[in-house]
């Protein structure tokens, strides 16, 4: 099959999977995730063969598999659409096609989709048929098909987004894994807080959504093409970063860059739009995974990675930065030590996860706003794999708590609170190893993990660069996330059980466990691809393949860095001291109030979602409640409406007595009343059907007699 053909086929079998569960088999439980893991295998397998396909291509940046259609006319000329897979497109395509099929066979464990049989009542709902809030509470069978139709669609979006030659295209992948995340992360609509945290992940994603929809629309009425190839050549981003904006003294090209940035802000939860993240947790864990590894967050990181031409336009290496690249560039380096130090205060286990992945997002948007364009993409690939492994590993630990949640039959406890655990290494050996693994790898332990090799290569090209104010603020983050990361591993693995429910723990099954393996394996080996050649003693044992396949994504390939000790040695102090200090500090800690991180500014997330209700919320319900709905519809509206109902009144008064009564009646009089009469009792046969069965039998014999003649004059 030709590779262009395929890439169209690749994200069709998990949107078919989303049909065929919805409508045939979500009474059966095991056929509707036979369907959607086939439909994960299958886009696995296609994305598989186009990723070997294209790196066996030897300059693909200049000749991409690509293939595009005419879809909406538009005048003499076609909006078109198609695929794309380049450099950076089959980098994403690898990772993002091996996390959605361990996500999906993890899942199939992780079987907790409404209220099975023995679990306590995680998803907020009572019993099979009774009522929740007026409706009855669905059995487990469709919840669980539900679960995985959802999914598949959410994989759909993310795989249309990453082979999408256009930024439609994109916008509608995109679109769709916002539906997605509102649809999982409410998935227990029996729990208020599930279903407020789909709300609130909704329409904060929305904001960005707005700004992202203006830049495309700037793109389109400047450049008259949405496509990739046609925004990206140098004839159009020289006029585009020649051409001046009016705003904020950004040419055309860095607003445009900027309006499609805000909308990664939303999606991939950047300072401010950061609040809806930790609150996705609410969704099944699987859920999690997928949003901080394979799909959501990645595709706004993908997205502005893509956009990199357009951001640099006017830029070049060693110049100062473009004040669309600052703008970016300290978006990012504030998110990520923003965000660390929330999840410093963080007790429950995927809500230090959440703040992880918001702090690592932000290393990849600084990356890209300080030009270290290979290093992004090297984070953001190394990051997916740690990070899946990370979720699932949690789910597995909520998992084995959960279990010891039923032998003691004590329901307060949370399964979810780290306090709560200890000693659960040896009880879960194989998800205590995993875990450790994908938490060195996020820690950056030196040279073994993939985090340490992305990681570093984004602080040596602050350092390298000169931007100093991203290094030491990246390398501060860089410790606290080893800190925060030991922290986790102390409490949740380490020591002894601090409660009777964690002594009760149990290892998964294999549908769990497998997947945790898989991941940790690219968790330690993916960073092998990208060791810089001029590495001590490692430097050019492994080809450092990734810097010159994905670097020929742009026109010209960026230059390799020098090596230099400073930044070498910075991750070797971040890394292994916040790993040390985090185990040194938590050890003996056996309940929270001996924790002294727990500061209720941290604690509570500096209390911004307190100050968007105080600054946004209420005074936007005040609005809508008190100025739309009682001033402006009952008040304006309704009383113009009212005046309606007097005013013909009086105007039917008027007629009936001044033309009505003396006019119409006395001209007219008793005689008009004997015609009246008269016609109608003429035209009652009109009534009685009679004309109209002569009518219709008309038409038809017409008919037939205007076809016999047409017929006898074709055969004449």
């Amino acid at each position: 099959m030709a590779t262009e053909t395929l890439i169209w086929l690749i994200p069709l079998p998990p949107v078919l999977a989303f049909f065929l569960i919805v409508l045939f088999t979500n009474k059966n439980k095991a056929l509707s995730h036979s369907v959607a893991i086939g439909a994960a295998f299958l886009s696995w397998l296609g994305s598989m063969i186009v990723f070997v396909r294209a790196i066996g291509v030897e300059h693909l940046g200049k000749q991409p598999f690509a293939s595009s259609i005419n879809w909406l006319p538009t005048g003499d000329t076609w909006l078109k659409i198609g695929v794309l897979i380049d450099p950076l497109s089959a980098a994403v395509l690898f990772f993002v096609a091996w996390t959605v099929l361990m996500i999906f066979i993890y899942s199939v464990g992780y079987h907790n989709y409404g209220q099975p049989a023995g679990d306590h009542d995680q998803a907020g709902l009572p019993p099979h048929g009774a009522t929740a809030h007026g409706h009855t509470v669905p059995s487990i069978e469709p919840m669980y098909s539900r679960f995985f139709a959802f999914i598949g669609l959410f994989a759909f979006g993310m795989y249309t987004l990453v082979v999408s030659d256009n930024l439609l295209t994109l916008f509608v992948g995109w679109e769709i894994m916002g539906l997605c995340s509102y649809l999982l992360i409410g998935f227990w609509y029996g729990k208020p807080s599930a279903r407020n945290a789909a709300v609130k992940a909704f329409m904060t994603t929305r904001i960005g959504d707005v700004f992202m929809l203006l830049g495309i629309s700037f793109l389109y009425y400047a450049t008259g093409t949405l496509t990739y190839r046609e925004i990206f050549t140098e004839e159009t981003l020289h006029v585009l970063s020649s051409v001046p904006s009016g705003v904020f003294g950004l040419s055309a090209a860095g607003l445009i860059a900027v309006l499609l940035f805000i909308g990664t802000i939303g999606k991939s939860a950047q300072f401010p739009l950061h609040v809806w993240l930790p609150d996705a947790m609410e969704g099944p864990t699987p859920v999690s995974a997928m949003i901080h590894a394979a799909t959501m967050v990645s595709a706004g990181v993908y997205a502005v990675i893509r956009m990199f031409p357009l951001l640099s336009a006017g830029w070049h290496e060693g110049a100062a930065l473009t004040p669309a690249m600052t703008f970016v560039a300290f978006i990012g380096a504030f998110t990520a030590i923003f965000a660390a130090t929330i999840a410093v205060a963080q007790n429950d286990i995927k809500r230090v996860l959440a703040y992880s992945t918001i702090s690592q997002l932000g290393f990849m948007i600084a990356a890209i706003g300080m030009g270290a364009y290979v290093a992004a993409v090297f984070h953001l690939i190394t990051h997916a794999f740690f990070k899946a492994l990370l979720f699932l590993g949690s789910g597995s630990v909520i998992h084995g708590m959960e279990h010891g949640v039923l032998h003691t039959g004590n329901h307060k406890v949370d399964p979810q609170d780290m306090f709560n655990m200890g000693g659960l290494r040896k009880k879960m050996p194989v998800t205590f190893w995993t875990f450790l693994i994908g938490g060195f790898a996020l820690s950056g332990f030196p040279l073994v993990t993939a985090g340490f090799w992305s990681k570093d290569e984004i602080l040596a090209d602050a350092f390298t660069n000169g931007h100093l104010t991203i290094f030491i603020t990246l390398a501060i983050a860089a410790f606290m996330t080893a800190f925060y990361t030991m922290r986790q591993i102390t409490l949740t693995f380490l020591g002894e059980a601090r409660t009777k429910e964690a002594e009760h723990a149990q290892e998964n099954k294999w549908t769990m466990t497998a997947p945790l393996v898989v991941l940790s394996v690219f968790a330690i080996g993916y960073g092998w691809v990208g060791i810089p050649e001029h590495f001590p003693l490692l430097g050019g044992l492994v080809p450092n393949w990734f810097h010159e396949f994905v670097g020929g994504t742009l026109a010209e390939l960026p230059p390799v860095l020098a090596f230099n000790w400073i930044p070498l040695l910075t991750s070797l102090v971040v890394a292994l001291g916040g790993l040390s200090l985090g185990w040194f500090v938590y050890k003996d800690i056996k309940s929270p109030a001996e924790d002294k991180f727990q500061i209720p500014l941290l604690k509570n997330k500096y209390y911004f979602d307190e100050a968007y209700e105080y600054l946004f919320i209420k005074p936007l319900t005040w609005f809508s409640e008190v100025f739309v709905s009682k001033w402006m519809d009952k008040g304006v509206i309704d009383s113009i409406l009212h005046i309606f109902g007097p005013a013909a009144a009086g105007i039917g008064s008027t007629i009936r007595n001044y033309f009505d009564v003396p006019v119409v009646n006395q001209f007219f009089g008793d005689g008009s009343a004997d015609v009246t009469y008269w016609i109608g009792k003429n035209l009652r046969p009109i009534q009685t059907g009679r004309i109209q069965q002569y009518l219709i039998l008309s038409i038809v014999v017409l008919s037939v007699v205007g076809g016999l003649v047409y017929f006898f004059l074709l055969a004449a």
